[in-house]
C-alpha cells in the first residue's frame, strides 16, 4: 500500500462495502435472512409475499453504503478525488456515529433493547469511529 494511502479510511471503505454486499446477500437469502438480520417481521412477510418493497428498500440501502465506501476510498487515496469529499465524509461519519449512539436509548428502554438494536448500534458506532479517525488524519489534505 502506498505511503500516502490512509489505512483507516481504507478500512472504513471496506466496512461500508462489506455492509453493502451483506444487504444484497439478505435479498438473495430471502425472508429468513430478513428475520435473522433484524429487518423485522413486516419486511420478512413482504419478502414471503414477493412484494418488491423489501428488495427496493434493501437495494437502496446497499447503494447508499456503496457510495459511502467509494467516498471513503477516495479520501483514503485509493481512487481519484470525488466532489465534496470532505463534506460527504463528515456527513457519513456523523450518520454512522449517530446511528451507533442509538444504543443508548436502546439499552435504557426495554422495548428497544433487542439484540439487533444492540449489536447493529455497536457495529455502526465502531464504523463511525474508524471513519472519524481516518477523517481526522486526512483532514488537512481534503
Amino acid at each position: 500500500m502506498a505511503a500516502d494511502v490512509n489505512r483507516m479510511l481504507v478500512l472504513a471503505a471496506a466496512l461500508s462495502a462489506l455492509a453493502a454486499v451483506l444487504h444484497v446477500a439478505v435479498i438473495a437469502g430471502g425472508p429468513d435472512w430478513y428475520r435473522f438480520f433484524g429487518a423485522g417481521e413486516r419486511m420478512a412477510r413482504l419478502a414471503e409475499a414477493r412484494s418488491p418493497v423489501p428488495t427496493v428498500v434493501t437495494l437502496g440501502i446497499a447503494l447508499v453504503l456503496a457510495v459511502w465506501a467509494t467516498y471513503a476510498a477516495s479520501a483514503a487515496g485509493l481512487i481519484r478525488p470525488l466532489p465534496l469529499t470532505a463534506a460527504a465524509l463528515v456527513a457519513i461519519t456523523g450518520v454512522y456515529v449517530l446511528r451507533g449512539l442509538a444504543v443508548l436509548p436502546a439499552a435504557a428502554m426495554p422495548a428497544l433493547r433487542t439484540p439487533f438494536n444492540l449489536w447493529s448500534s455497536a457495529i455502526c458506532l465502531a464504523i463511525g469511529v474508524v471513519h472519524a479517525v481516518g477523517l481526522w488524519q486526512v483532514w488537512k489534505r481534503l
